[in-house]
């Protein structure tokens, strides 16, 4: 059943949602709030554009920003995008994402653009397809005013970019909560960063979210669902892994690290 958010409904929620010490939503949103806090991502003013895809994450990020925007300071304005892609297996129901968004208050925009990835030999499908939707996003941006361009990356996503990256790329290095994009002129913030997934997928659960069906070609040669296996192991051994991977990045030691001399 599809949930709705009229205006005074997402505010009323929040105050029932406050009244209420288990609520998920509740939860999400102080991570949201702290993460907007601690990595300085919104200042007062501030014209935030929402990668819309239509999955779970930025549905929900799309919910949470709308709900912070209309309540809490700093204030801020949300705009929603999505990228449909010719050239991909997306089933979008773009009428369903326009009705999501007007319930919540937040303006919704489509962009439509074509990949073939059979021309461009240099990266993966899955970096080439991600590139195109991210340049559409920032072209937009550009164009139309906006500095800071939200991303429905959570927890999970993050601490697996930075095994993959270790174990693929010799890198330590990772997706931040805050990442300035000089050549674009934007600056891309990822307000989920703190909620695992499966607290978003709780949410989606609770909220009656219509998913958006995906049907790509390339998904089942991603490295990242074994990654996500790799995690779910460790957690056996320690569960609160998760938790103690993402404090490794905010606690480098270089002296405990290899230097070269020269």
């Amino acid at each position: 059943m599809q949930a709705k958010f009229t205006k005074g409904r997402t505010i009323s929620l929040y105050f029932t949602m406050q009244q209420n010490n288990n609520s998920l939503l509740k939860k999400c949103d102080k991570l949201v709030r702290t993460c907007v806090k601690d990595y300085g991502l919104i200042a007062d003013g501030d014209k935030v554009l929402v990668g819309l895809s239509g999955g779970k994450d930025s549905l929900a990020l799309t919910q949470l920003l709308a709900m912070r925007s209309k309540i809490h300071s700093p204030k801020f304005s949300v705009t929603a995008l999505h990228i449909r892609n010719e050239g991909m297996g997306y089933a979008s129901d773009t009428e369903y994402l326009r009705g999501f968004c007007k319930e919540l208050g937040v303006e919704f925009d489509v962009v439509d653009i074509s990949i073939d990835l059979s021309k461009d030999k240099r990266k993966s499908p899955c970096f080439l397809c991600s590139w195109y939707r991210r340049k559409a996003l920032f072209e937009y941006a550009k164009k139309n005013g906006f500095k800071r361009i939200a991303l429905g990356h959570h927890k999970d996503d993050v601490i697996a970019t930075l095994i993959m990256n270790m174990a693929f790329q010799g890198s330590i290095s990772s997706m931040p909560p805050l990442l300035q994009m000089d050549k674009f002129d934007v600056t891309i913030i990822r307000p989920l960063a703190l909620i695992e997934e499966s607290d978003i997928k709780e949410l989606a659960k609770n909220e009656g979210y219509v998913i958006q069906k995906k049907s790509c070609p390339y998904e089942k040669s991603s490295f990242r669902s074994d990654i996500e296996k790799i995690i779910t192991d460790l957690e056996k051994l320690n569960p609160n892994v998760r938790s103690s991977i993402w404090k490794s990045m905010e606690n480098i030691m270089p002296d405990y690290l290899p230097r070269k001399s020269c």
